[in-house]
Protein backbone atom coordinates (compact mmCIF):
# COMPACT_ATOMS: atom_id res chain seq x y z
CA UNK A 1 0.00 0.00 0.00
CA UNK A 2 1.29 3.47 -0.87
CA UNK A 3 0.78 6.14 1.75
CA UNK A 4 -0.10 9.61 0.56
CA UNK A 5 1.71 12.58 2.04
CA UNK A 6 -0.29 14.66 4.48
CA UNK A 7 -0.72 18.08 2.85
CA UNK A 8 -2.98 20.19 5.06
CA UNK A 9 -2.27 23.54 3.40
CA UNK A 10 -2.68 22.28 -0.16
CA UNK A 11 -5.86 20.47 0.90
CA UNK A 12 -7.22 23.57 2.63
CA UNK A 13 -6.49 25.80 -0.37
CA UNK A 14 -7.95 23.23 -2.78
CA UNK A 15 -11.10 22.82 -0.71
CA UNK A 16 -11.50 26.58 -0.41
CA UNK A 17 -11.15 26.96 -4.19
CA UNK A 18 -13.77 24.27 -4.81
CA UNK A 19 -16.14 25.96 -2.38
CA UNK A 20 -15.48 29.39 -3.87
CA UNK A 21 -16.10 28.05 -7.38
CA UNK A 22 -19.39 26.49 -6.29
CA UNK A 23 -20.51 29.74 -4.66
CA UNK A 24 -19.51 31.83 -7.68
CA UNK A 25 -21.38 29.55 -10.09
CA UNK A 26 -24.49 29.66 -7.90
CA UNK A 27 -24.23 33.45 -7.57
CA UNK A 28 -23.51 34.16 -11.24
CA UNK A 29 -25.74 31.57 -12.90
CA UNK A 30 -28.02 30.19 -10.20
CA UNK A 31 -26.66 26.71 -10.97
CA UNK A 32 -25.26 23.97 -8.75
CA UNK A 33 -21.66 23.02 -9.59
CA UNK A 34 -22.34 19.36 -10.34
CA UNK A 35 -19.50 18.24 -12.59
CA UNK A 36 -21.33 15.21 -14.01
CA UNK A 37 -24.34 17.33 -14.99
CA UNK A 38 -22.15 20.03 -16.52
CA UNK A 39 -20.15 17.47 -18.52
CA UNK A 40 -23.24 15.50 -19.61
CA UNK A 41 -24.88 18.63 -20.95
CA UNK A 42 -21.99 19.19 -23.35
CA UNK A 43 -23.59 16.54 -25.57
CA UNK A 44 -26.86 16.67 -27.52
CA UNK A 45 -29.78 17.14 -27.02
CA UNK A 46 -28.74 19.96 -24.64
CA UNK A 47 -28.56 22.96 -26.91
CA UNK A 48 -28.89 26.24 -25.08
CA UNK A 49 -26.94 29.39 -24.36
CA UNK A 50 -24.85 27.73 -21.62
CA UNK A 51 -22.67 25.54 -23.85
CA UNK A 52 -19.66 27.89 -23.80
CA UNK A 53 -19.76 28.12 -20.00
CA UNK A 54 -19.96 24.34 -19.64
CA UNK A 55 -17.09 23.88 -22.07
CA UNK A 56 -14.98 26.44 -20.17
CA UNK A 57 -15.73 24.66 -16.88
CA UNK A 58 -14.64 21.26 -18.20
CA UNK A 59 -11.64 22.79 -20.01
CA UNK A 60 -10.57 24.30 -16.68
CA UNK A 61 -10.65 20.86 -15.07
CA UNK A 62 -8.48 19.47 -17.87
CA UNK A 63 -6.13 22.48 -17.88
CA UNK A 64 -5.48 22.47 -14.12
CA UNK A 65 -2.75 19.77 -14.17
CA UNK A 66 -1.10 21.50 -17.13
CA UNK A 67 -1.00 24.77 -15.18
CA UNK A 68 0.43 22.98 -12.12
CA UNK A 69 3.14 21.48 -14.32
CA UNK A 70 3.96 24.87 -15.84
CA UNK A 71 4.03 26.57 -12.43
CA UNK A 72 6.02 23.95 -10.51
CA UNK A 73 7.90 22.04 -13.20
CA UNK A 74 6.41 18.69 -12.18
CA UNK A 75 3.22 16.93 -11.25
CA UNK A 76 2.56 15.30 -7.87
CA UNK A 77 3.52 11.64 -7.89
CA UNK A 78 0.58 9.33 -8.29
CA UNK A 79 0.21 5.57 -8.37
CA UNK A 80 -2.75 3.74 -9.84
CA UNK A 81 -2.53 0.03 -9.19
CA UNK A 82 -5.67 -0.94 -11.14
CA UNK A 83 -5.53 -2.13 -14.71
CA UNK A 84 -7.23 -0.48 -17.66
CA UNK A 85 -10.28 -2.78 -17.53
CA UNK A 86 -10.95 -1.98 -13.86
CA UNK A 87 -10.57 1.76 -14.52
CA UNK A 88 -13.01 1.62 -17.45
CA UNK A 89 -15.59 -0.40 -15.48
CA UNK A 90 -15.18 1.92 -12.49
CA UNK A 91 -15.63 4.98 -14.68
CA UNK A 92 -18.76 3.56 -16.30
CA UNK A 93 -20.25 2.59 -12.93
CA UNK A 94 -19.46 6.04 -11.53
CA UNK A 95 -21.09 7.70 -14.52
CA UNK A 96 -24.15 5.47 -14.24
CA UNK A 97 -24.40 6.16 -10.51
CA UNK A 98 -24.15 9.90 -11.11
CA UNK A 99 -27.04 9.80 -13.58
CA UNK A 100 -29.11 7.41 -11.50
CA UNK A 101 -28.54 9.45 -8.32
CA UNK A 102 -29.31 12.73 -10.09
CA UNK A 103 -25.93 14.16 -9.24
CA UNK A 104 -22.33 13.46 -8.36
CA UNK A 105 -19.98 14.02 -5.44
CA UNK A 106 -19.54 17.68 -6.27
CA UNK A 107 -23.24 18.34 -6.76
CA UNK A 108 -24.43 16.44 -3.71
CA UNK A 109 -21.37 16.52 -1.45
CA UNK A 110 -20.28 20.12 -1.91
CA UNK A 111 -23.36 22.01 -3.04
CA UNK A 112 -26.20 19.86 -1.70
CA UNK A 113 -24.83 19.47 1.82
CA UNK A 114 -24.11 23.18 2.08
CA UNK A 115 -27.79 23.81 1.24
CA UNK A 116 -28.81 21.27 3.94
CA UNK A 117 -30.48 18.99 1.36
CA UNK A 118 -31.67 15.72 2.89
CA UNK A 119 -31.49 14.03 -0.52
CA UNK A 120 -27.86 15.12 -0.87
CA UNK A 121 -27.06 13.87 2.63
CA UNK A 122 -28.46 10.44 1.78
CA UNK A 123 -26.62 10.39 -1.56
CA UNK A 124 -23.31 11.46 0.04
CA UNK A 125 -23.56 8.89 2.84
CA UNK A 126 -24.42 6.23 0.25
CA UNK A 127 -21.50 6.88 -2.08
CA UNK A 128 -19.04 7.31 0.79
CA UNK A 129 -20.17 3.99 2.32
CA UNK A 130 -19.98 2.26 -1.08
CA UNK A 131 -16.48 3.66 -1.61
CA UNK A 132 -15.29 2.53 1.82
CA UNK A 133 -16.81 -0.93 1.32
CA UNK A 134 -15.14 -1.24 -2.08
CA UNK A 135 -11.72 -0.29 -0.69
CA UNK A 136 -12.17 -2.73 2.20
CA UNK A 137 -13.16 -5.61 -0.08
CA UNK A 138 -10.40 -4.90 -2.62
CA UNK A 139 -7.71 -4.68 0.07
CA UNK A 140 -8.81 -7.52 2.34
CA UNK A 141 -10.71 -10.08 0.23
CA UNK A 142 -8.86 -10.10 -3.07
Amino acid sequence: MVATSFTPMASLVGGALIGLSAVLLMWAKGRVAGVSGIAARLFPPYEDGEFAGRLAFVAGLVAAPVLVRLATGSLPSQTIEAGTAILVVGGLLTGFGSVWGSGCTSGHGVCGLSRLSTRSLVATVTFMAAGMATVFVMRHWS
